[in-house]
């Protein structure tokens, strides 16, 4: 479809009736088109009558033979104030429309002065303003207002009725601002009237396990976050020295044992005759020898040997019970918390700790708060406490269990070193009233200690019930800027 047919609103095949009712949208078309009473003077002498105009072309309706797509010199005949108007161009024809009863052509302009183009704007805001064309108009420096600017300036009428708010939307507002203020107070009264610990975590009973005796560390496979049972082997450390004394005293054991049963005999079939003795009972001390004796001083050598073999005897259970002390064995069902790599076999001194167990039983997972010098005279056993985990929508009430100044008299797992090395601290055991999972030892926690019990637990639920909402909204935010730009990418 030509430009000019979309000026016109016609399709290719179907003519316009004229007394048929259009709506066009007007951002549909490039111009916009205007029906007023014009003519139209096609080349130099022949004159029709113009139906349509724009800036972008017009339609005239004439019956002559004109060649498509060749420019021709065309003059627009307007009327102004009883004056005759005539604006040249230049236009080009586009294609015919209608019947043969009445041939309209539609043209396209080519060519057009700059002057000549203003004048036919403001024929065309004119007559879209409603207003009659007249010279003044043509040579008033601003255009006639088109009835849509119009609409734009008329001043507002005072009584103008104003637009009802919902109600709801007052009541969502007065509530926002209620929770608002109730989380903002609560803060300020659980961070200035409650008491707060340097440092809280959650802690386990701790149980250090150290090497026995030096020697080669074996590997059992056992890692942090293994399950151990009571009685379960630990460790195991491989005294060479001491197995080389075991083999010595188990080797002599056996030759005074087989001397004694050989001379026992010899006694027994000699009769009063001499015996072939040994001359020592201890093969490490060299050469051995033998020398004869008589039946009476060979039964005192058979007892020297009997006395060396029990003391042999004695010494092989003392290597034995050593050897089997280089065993630990679990004290308890605990989980392990640290271990020594044994992987080569690691060489360990006595007194080196090899292992460190945790129990996590229900009744052992606890929270312990250092707590300062000058707060510790206002906590007593059995006073309320909250526990808030990390992320935790609620709090976790507990218990005092106990106050101790000396923080290492019941070693924990939990606590790191340098935090127990803090000074005027106190440690105070809390009980919660709900059971901690075993994986959150060592995780820190917030701790507030509580003097009046009503007041200060509907600030600390209101609380927490705000850092839940505000990490909930951070949430969704965090999701969101991380969907954009997912998108963006």
């Amino acid at each position: 479809m030509s430009d000019h047919d979309r000026l016109s609103g016609h399709d290719n095949d179907t003519p316009r009736d004229p007394d048929q009712l259009r709506h066009e949208r007007r951002d549909e078309r490039r111009h916009v088109r205007v029906e007023m009473p014009f003519n139209v003077r096609l080349g130099d002498d022949r004159v029709v009558k113009g139906h349509d105009l724009s800036m972008g072309g017009f339609s005239a309706e004439t019956s002559m033979h004109l060649e498509l797509q060749r420019e021709i010199p065309v003059a627009l005949m307007l009327t102004a104030s009883g004056v005759e108007l005539a604006l040249p161009a230049m236009a080009r024809p586009l294609r015919e429309i209608g019947d043969a009863r009445q041939q309209r052509v539609a043209f396209e302009f080519t060519q057009m002065e700059s002057r000549q183009r203003d004048i036919l704007r403001r024929v065309i805001r004119a007559q879209m303003s409603g207003r009659h064309v007249s010279l003044d108009g043509l040579v008033d420096p601003q255009d006639a207002q088109t009835p849509r600017k119009r609409r734009g300036n008329v001043a507002t009428p005072a009584t103008k009725p104003k637009r009802r708010v919902p109600m709801f939307r007052y009541m969502a507002l007065l509530v926002a601002a209620g929770v608002l203020t109730a989380a903002v107070a609560a803060t300020v009264y659980r961070n200035v009237f409650l008491i707060e610990p340097s440092f809280a975590a959650v802690t386990a009973p701790r149980t250090d396990i150290l090497a026995p005796g030096a020697g080669q560390l074996k590997d059992l496979e056992l890692n942090a976050g293994d399950k151990v049972e009571r009685d379960q082997p630990l460790i195991q450390v491989n005294n060479a020295e001491l197995q080389n004394d075991l083999l010595l005293s188990q080797a002599s054991f056996d030759y005074n044992k087989r001397l004694i049963d050989n001379l026992q005999d010899s006694l027994d079939d000699a009769g009063n005759h001499k015996v072939s003795v040994a001359t020592s009972s201890n093969p490490a001390d060299g050469e051995l020898g033998y020398e004869t004796l008589s039946p009476e001083i060979a039964r005192t050598r058979v007892e020297q040997f009997e006395t060396a073999r029990d003391y042999e005897s004695s010494r092989i259970d003392a290597y034995k019970a050593r050897v089997s002390a280089n065993t630990i064995y679990s004290p308890c069902d605990c989980e392990v918390a640290w271990a020594l790599s044994a992987a080569g076999g690691t060489y360990v001194n006595e007194g080196d700790r090899v292992m460190t167990l945790v129990s996590t039983h229900n009744n052992d997972v606890m929270v312990e708060a250092l707590v300062h010098m000058e707060d510790i005279g206002d906590i007593e056993n059995h006073q309320q406490a909250y526990i808030a985990l990390p992320n935790a929508s609620e709090p976790i009430p507990a218990r005092v269990r106990s106050v101790a100044l000396d923080v290492e008299r019941q070693p924990r797992a939990g606590f790191p070193d340098w935090v127990r090395q803090q000074q005027n601290v106190a440690s105070v055991l809390l009980v919660p009233e709900e059971t901690l999972p075993a994986g959150a030892v060592g995780t820190p926690v917030d701790v507030r200690f509580t003097e009046a019990p009503m007041l200060d637990t509907a600030a600390e639920w209101t609380y927490q019930a705000g850092r839940a909402m505000y990490q909930g909204v951070q949430s969704l935010w965090t999701s969101a800027a991380d969907g954009m730009k997912s998108a963006m990418n």
